[in-house]
Order: structure tokens, then sequence, then C-alpha cells
């Protein structure tokens, strides 16, 4: 039903873009956002029916976002498919992701609930600053790791918490259940972005549908690549190995994603992913024993087991 919704809204774009975005967006994603705000509604008797706008929105802004990180980092694959912006302008590519925001606003707006159109409003904003401090934070390999935290918690934690708590509001589910429905898609996102910075590293390229450390190449400085610039004595060969990366390209680049993928940085890593798949967890033990709650704690279990 939230895919049917989808694609009745891209049937009144201007049709090359319905198409580009069409494929885009049924090309099987997880569909996790759309997913955890259905299930945060079912802790509180509600029409389901009125929280299909609001999981639709949270999809369409996720793939709003896919769209314009494409274009700032010049990606031409995604998931082994060609990204939008290996077939159109740069241009047309930023005003394509502008109208999925646009559209993902109107979808969020159709609940007309204010506090939750608020929320909606409050988490673009936050991806937006999230995106800029990455750009801004390249290659400065000395940041601290708060900003790492605020960086993806903007980023994709955001989406996935705002996703939890306004399912649970759009269900008129009580405060409590609120706070703890957040704080599990907080705890969930954080979790599931600090694995996808591992998978950069150790994840199969054809699976990944990109080459490993793609990030890195970006010089966006992930925990893999926190943990081992603080605490391995190879920390200065990296350095050098992506300074002369950026300014001559002597292909070596290689050489630095094998020193991360090889070293206790992964390790550690993993360890704080399953801490915050932990607290998120921790979260759910509170609400109701409703089938909802085992299956977003076995969905906060497949974010650690994933391999894509």
């Amino acid at each position: 039903m939230v895919e049917e919704m989808i694609h009745t809204k891209l049937t009144q774009a201007f049709p090359p873009v319905a198409q580009a975005l069409g494929d885009l967006l049924f090309r099987g994603g997880k569909r996790l956002r759309p997913a955890i705000t259905l299930l945060a509604a079912k802790f509180h008797p509600c029409d389901i029916r009125q929280v299909l706008p609001l999981a639709a929105a949270a999809e369409t802004l996720h793939t709003a976002t896919l769209v314009h990180d494409d274009v700032i980092d010049g990606a031409l694959l995604r998931r082994g498919h060609p990204t939008l912006n290996a077939k159109w302008s740069p241009g047309a590519t930023v005003l394509a992701g502008d109208y999925l925001f646009a559209q993902a606003a109107d979808l969020a707006a159709e609940t007309q609930n204010t506090r939750v159109i608020r929320i909606f409003s409050r988490t673009l904003t936050t991806i937006c600053d999230g995106e800029l401090r990455q750009l801004f934070s390249t290659m400065d390999w000395g940041q601290p790791k708060e900003e790492y935290y605020r960086r993806i918690f903007a980023k994709t934690a955001s989406l996935f918490q705002a996703a939890a708590e306004s399912g649970a509001i759009i269900s008129g589910a009580p405060e409590k259940y609120i706070e703890l429905l957040s704080a599990y898609g907080y705890n969930f996102g954080m979790a599931f972005q600090i694995i996808d910075d591992i998978l950069d590293f150790v994840g199969d390229e054809e699976v990944m549908g990109k080459p490993a450390g793609s990030d890195l190449r970006q010089g966006t400085v992930t925990l893999p690549v926190f943990y081992f610039l603080q605490e391995d004595e190879r920390a200065p060969e990296l350095i050098r190995i992506l300074e002369q990366e950026r300014i001559n390209g002597n292909g070596h680049f290689e050489e630095a994603v094998e020193l991360i993928r090889n070293s206790g940085a992964i390790a550690a890593a993993e360890r704080e992913a399953r801490q915050f798949v932990g607290k998120a967890k921790d979260a759910l033990v509170q609400l109701p024993d409703v089938p909802a709650r085992d299956a977003l704690a076995h969905l906060a279990d497949f974010v650690v087991e994933r391999r894509w």
C-alpha cells in the first residue's frame, strides 16, 4: 500500500522524471524506514491507513537524499546500477532530488498532524546540515569522534528516529511510548550507519555495487578510519598514502583500504554498532509485548548481521 501511494505520486511528475525516479524507487531497496514507521504505529490501536502517507514520505525523503548524495560524490553506480547522476546533467539530477524532497513533504502534510509535519521539516533541515558538515570536513583526519556521531545522526539516524517517533504519534500512543520509539529509531539509525561504514571496507563489491573504500576515497572519516588513526601504529602510513593519492593519484589507494580492512579498527567499530543495537532493544523492552515489538527487535539484529 505504501508503494502504491509512492507510485501514484510519481505518475503526476513530468514523464522523464517519473520514469527515472520510478526506476530508482522500485529497484528493491530494504524499505526499512517505512517498515519502522508502520511498526511504531502498532503499539496503540489506530487505523493503519492514517500512517501510510508518513511511511511513504519517509521512503521518498530517503531516496531524495540518495539522489543528492550521488551528485555530491560524483557517483556513477549505486547497488550496481547507473545512478541518475550518470545519465543526466548535475543540474537536472539536483532538481529531480528536489522534486522528491517536495513530494516527501507533501506526503507528510497529508497526515494533517502539525507535530509530525514539524518533526519532518526539522529532520529535513538536520539531513542537509549533515551533508554540509561532511562536505566541509573532508580530509580532516584529526576531527573528533563527536563530529562523526553528529554527522551520522544528521545523515542517517535522524530519519530513522523521525520515522519511529512520528509513527507512534500518528497512532495516538502515550508520550512514554513515543519517547521509547524515538530512542529505538535513534540507536537503530546510528548502528545502521556504522555498519554501512564497515561494509565500505569489508563488503562484497558486487553486492554493494560500488568499489571498496568509496567513502575514504572521498576523504570522509568514518568510524573504522577514526579507530585506525587513533589506535593503529600504522596511522602515519595511512595518512601518507591518502595525501599522496589526493595530490597526484599515485594508484596506491587500495593499500590504504587493505590497511584498515585487516586491522582491529573493523572489530572496534562493529562492537560500537552492537552497543547501539543493544540500546535500541533496551527501549523496546519497556513497550507492550505485541508482535510489532518482536519485529522491531529482529530488525535491530538484522542491522548488524546484514551484508548489504
